[in-house]
């Protein structure tokens, strides 16, 4: 009787192991949503903006901000008359004190401009698409979205489970034992992870799968033209003192990311009426600029073709809050060794709004790059993040390649994981757009006007050899938030 009990409880437990590795199997690997991973055309861009936020340390050692991309989205949304359309990932007040701290309450202000827009325009559609982290997975309310419904704004929140996981090992575990018991706002127990009332224990669980909708773009209309503005900057009152980058586009490519977002709104809530403005005939005229829209793992391989076309004589110049992307950690070095200069501005990941972080993975990731002769330096941060998504490249034959939104570049933002957008220019090295793009770099490289932008690679080298190993399976097996 007993070597029957054992029999059973093997073959109990082989088939369990069986339907957790199916699980894994199958949302490693399972077809993504249509439309997801995009690759647009290039488009003649009618006019172009390349915008920055700047955070500094004074000679007097005190934090200043230069903030600039809020208030052109705020300005962009005050003179739409057709049509909004937002996808936004963080849009709360978690983590943050904005009376204490300095801090702007970014999420509180943009739904005033919104909701006020709309009791200016009642004809105005305005689309609200957002990633459930900001009701922390259903386990506490919103007040921002619940206004923002309040007032006939549409409001979508992502669903995260037609996507693939990025930590399989977790995921497999709550999609076989925890998916079906939901969330709620009521009853919570449990300490919350970014402050305020406590949670329950289905919202931890849920937050250990790592999955998000890290979008950040805006389309509204713009006269008879369309235009875009896609960034690395969070609507987010813990956010509000991050330096970020972001492009302002007008023309047809605000249309392409317009299409880009209505397959999140397919997949998200399938009732949605979406809107499908056809281009009209602006007479202003080109601006020298081809623009293109790309999506998740397009990011990805439009980096790589990028930084692949470098060679001698030309110039890289990247600046990027989490790098961890076996490809192109790859890439970068060998266009080193071809020749080309090569310059990498990086967070330190010692801050996570009022935690400290350990490092990872950019202190390992930049110890390999210098190893290969790559010149880091890290930003000179004071509690906030140098949170910024950019790559430019000036070729030898005069044209720039300017990459820049919101992905970072590790496996989960470029792997077909996390819903990602970035925006492509293609200009001359001496356009306007990509000039200012390049003298950003350069002030915070050589930290000009006595204002310390970044540091040397010293302040926080960490060579450590069981930190990259650390980096490198944590970057494969998902297990982190990078």
């Amino acid at each position: 009787m007993q070597a029957l009990k054992r029999f059973r409880r093997r073959w109990l437990l082989a088939i369990l192991l069986l339907l957790w590795l199916g699980t894994v199997g199958w949302h490693l690997w399972k077809p993504l949503p249509d439309g997801l991973d995009f690759t647009g055309p290039p488009r003649a861009a009618t006019s172009v903006e390349f915008l920055a936020d700047l955070t500094w340390v004074d000679a007097e050692g005190k934090r200043q901000t230069d903030q600039r991309i809020f208030e052109r989205k705020l300005e962009l949304i005050g003179q739409a008359e057709r049509l909004v359309v937002l996808d936004l990932f963080l849009f709360n007040e978690f983590a943050g004190d904005p009376d204490g701290d300095g801090l702007r309450p970014l999420a509180s202000e943009l739904t005033e401009a919104l909701i006020q827009r709309r009791g200016q325009r009642p004809e105005l559609q305005i689309i609200f698409i957002t990633d459930p982290i900001n009701t922390l997975y259903g386990g506490v309310e919103s007040p921002h979205l619940n206004a923002l419904r309040s007032a006939g704004i549409e409001v979508m929140v992502t669903d995260l489970d037609l996507l693939r996981d990025s930590n399989p090992l977790w995921s497999a575990t709550w999609r076989l034992c925890c998916r079906w018991f939901g969330n709620s706002s009521a009853n919570g127990w449990l300490p919350n992870p970014v402050g305020g009332s406590s949670v329950g224990l289905r919202t931890w669980l849920k937050i250990a799968n790592f999955k998000a909708n890290h979008r950040k773009t805006l389309v509204v209309d713009d006269g008879p033209n369309w235009t875009t503005l896609v960034t690395s900057a969070n609507p987010h009152d813990a956010s509000s003192a991050h330096g970020n980058t972001a492009l302002v586009v007008t023309g047809r490519v605000a249309l392409d990311v317009l299409e880009t977002e209505g397959v999140i709104a397919a997949f998200s809530n399938g009732n949605v009426d979406w809107p499908r403005p056809q281009p009209e005939m602006g007479t202003a005229p080109g601006s020298g600029v081809q623009a293109q829209v790309l999506t998740e793992a397009a990011i990805r391989d439009a980096v790589l073709a990028a930084l692949d076309r470098a060679g001698p004589g030309s110039r890289i110049e990247l600046a990027m809050f989490y790098l961890s992307h076996r490809d192109i950690i790859r890439a970068l070095a060998r266009a080193q060794r071809r020749g080309t200069e090569v310059r990498v501005l990086l967070d330190p990941n010692e801050h996570a709004f009022g935690r400290r972080k350990n490092g990872g993975p950019n202190r390992p990731v930049a110890a390999e790059l210098m190893r290969n002769g790559v010149a880091v330096r890290w930003c000179h941060t004071s509690g906030e993040q140098c949170h910024s998504k950019q790559l430019l490249i000036h070729y030898r034959d005069g044209s720039a390649r300017l990459i820049s939104g919101s992905a970072n570049f590790t496996r989960r933002n470029l792997d077909n994981l996390n819903p990602e957008t970035a925006l492509v220019l293609e200009a001359q090295a001496n356009h306007p757009a990509m000039a200012e793009a390049a003298d950003w770099f350069e002030m915070r490289w050589a930290n000009t006007d006595q204002r310390s932008f970044s540091l040397p690679y010293e302040e926080y080298a960490d060579e450590r050899r069981w930190r990259y190993w650390q980096y490198r399976l944590m970057e494969a097996s998902g297990l982190s938030t990078f």
